[in-house]
């Protein structure tokens, strides 16, 4: 952003009014002390509306006129510039007179100004300057008196316009000032939010809070209705709005701007693209036109790497965006791209910590839980060869049969440790995935898996979880006692109770030596148990093999009063 231009001298200032005040009238003369104070009071206002309220108001009292207004232009680069004005300020004595105030900016334009005088001198009008920068133009019509402007009149209205030009320029250097620091207090807010681990998971790829705390900012800062946040969409090309902040967010998160829009590839070059008018040049699909007015989109690009980008718009009719507006928001985009890139860094040292620590209890299992075990067995094995007694020998047996399970386990969970986290999804499908992959090591084989309905969708988190201890517990018992050649496992969403109620049925059955007459259920019973807690059940029955031979656990529990 263009640094502001320094403002005069007010010693200049008053030099320059004073060589114009030469030789004037002695009723002139008479007018300066009011002009003076009214000059005093100009730089006093909280913002530049009131300031050209005070403006206009007091070059109307000193000269007499039952009309005054004052048109501001926009800031040198706006994306208005030449679309009309920025503000516009208007004094009368009565509401014709203010409703009239329009057409004397209109005749200044026209005739031009500085000192535009109308047919016999009916409307003065001088620009607002400093320097060789015009901010605005002066207009007044329609003297008290029903005379017409002298020029003693312009003089007046010329010293006064002079300092009010200063005026604005100072308001608008503050303005823009305290503009540009909430954009800098907006982008350290996000920058903390994205490092503090919470709203940062995952933020790169859509997911947890990043990109809905980037989404509610933006659409603060730049005083517009929403605020967007898109992602690259998964083998499309184009860009996908995976956050939204506004007061009506639906119908938009989720939709993608595809690869075929004019925007995209400039998004992705790292350009910005102004909206001026998104019925003709579309920001989101066919449902934003309707919506919303003037709109901005910037890069997420941090040096080479384009993350994704921001787009925010205003309401229908909305003012455009200043060019203030777009290189702050240009600013901030590259501020969160940079948080993002240093977000995901952080995850990933956080990710090989948690790996290191699991590669090294994996070697303590390895080197001294598994060789501990072992060296029981064996010599529980040695013991049994030595006694007589039928009794203690069959006890000796089951113990070392237990302690080989149990070496198997610990084996299991030593190969799951060693392995990278898969790249599957976080939801129950995933979990459900992970376990039938961790069983197929110590059975020596792949267990099949078929998902029906809309699992992750259905299924709530406490049923969720207690499914996957489920499903633990009945692969457990398949490769401890089975000895199956054959395992599958459903999970089926759209299953209903004995009494109708919707639930979710977990199977899993096996082609083993099935469940003994007289054997311990232990495992069983912890099933039906979590089964219970839930309000459903799980019961047991004939197998995959031949003639029924093995088990097949079926466990289910209801699907409502859980949130799922």
């Amino acid at each position: 952003m263009a640094a502001a231009a320094p403002s005069p001298d007010p010693l200049d200032v008053a030099a320059e009014a004073t060589r114009g005040l030469r030789g004037l009238s002695t009723e002139l003369t008479a007018r300066l002390p009011r002009l003076l104070e009214a000059m005093r009071a100009l730089g006093t206002g909280p913002d530049a509306h009131t300031v050209l309220d005070r403006i206009v108001r007091t070059a109307a009292e000193l000269v007499g006129a039952r009309r005054a207004a004052i048109g501001v232009h926009h800031a040198e680069g706006d994306a208005a510039a030449g679309q009309g004005l920025a503000d516009v300020v208007t004094y009368g004595e009565t509401e014709a007179d203010r409703e009239g105030c329009a057409e004397l900016l209109a005749e200044a334009r026209r005739t031009g100004a500085p000192s535009a005088a109308g047919p016999q001198g009916s409307y003065l009008a001088v620009p607002l300057r400093v320097g060789e920068e015009t901010f605005g133009t002066l207009c007044l019509a329609g003297k008290r008196d029903g005379g017409p402007f002298t020029e003693s009149d312009r003089h007046l209205v010329e010293v006064l316009a002079t300092e009010a030009g200063i005026a604005i320029g100072h308001t608008r250097v503050q303005g823009a000032t305290r503009q540009r620091e909430r954009w800098i207090e907006g982008a350290v807010a996000v920058t903390q939010a994205l490092l503090s681990g919470g709203a940062g998971e995952s933020a790169v790829g859509g997911m947890g809070g990043g990109p809905s705390v980037v989404a509610e900012k933006v659409r603060e800062l730049a005083d517009a209705a929403v605020g967007i946040v898109l992602l690259p969409e998964d083998g499309g090309g184009g860009l996908k709005v995976t956050a939204v902040a506004a007061d009506e967010p639906s119908g938009l998160l989720g939709t993608a701007l595809p690869a075929r829009s004019p925007a995209v590839p400039r998004l992705l070059a790292g350009q910005p693209v102004l909206i001026e008018d998104p019925a003709a040049d579309p920001l989101l699909g066919t449902s934003a036109p309707g919506r919303y007015g003037p709109s901005l989109m910037v890069p997420l690009s941090s040096g080479d790497r384009v993350l994704g980008a921001l787009a925010t718009a205003r309401e229908r009719g909305g003012r455009p965006f200043t060019a203030s507006e777009r290189a702050l928001a240009a600013q901030f985009a590259a501020q969160v791209a940079i948080a993002l890139v240093l977000a995901e860094a952080q995850r990933d040292r956080e990710r090989l910590v948690v790996l290191e620590e699991r590669d090294r209890i994996a070697r303590d299992l390895h080197d001294l839980v598994v060789q501990r075990l072992f060296a029981a067995a064996m010599l529980l094995e040695s013991a049994e060869r030595r006694s007589d007694a039928p009794e203690v020998r069959a006890r000796i047996e089951r113990a070392v049969e237990e302690l080989g399970a149990t070496i198997q386990e610990v084996r299991t969970a030593i190969y799951a440790l060693q392995q990278a986290p898969p790249e599957t999804p976080a939801g129950l499908r995933g979990r459900v995935l992970r376990e039938v992959r961790a069983a197929a090591v110590p059975l020596g084989f792949q267990p099949s898996l078929t998902f029906v309905g809309p699992v992750d969708d259905q299924v709530g988190p406490m049923t969720g979880a207690h499914l996957v201890a489920a499903l633990r517990e009945a692969l457990s018992n398949a490769f401890r006692h089975a000895r199956a050649q054959r395992i599958e496992v459903v999970v089926d969403a759209t299953a209903r109770l004995a009494d109708g109620r919707p639930a979710v049925r977990l199977t899993v059955a096996d082609d083993g030596v099935g469940v003994p007459a007289g054997g311990r259920r232990s495992g069983l019973a912890n099933l039906a148990r979590r089964a219970e807690a839930l309000g459903g059940s799980s019961a047991f029955g004939p197998g995959l093999g031949e003639g029924g031979r093995g088990t097949a656990v079926t466990w289910e529990a209801p699907l409502p009063g859980e949130g799922a």
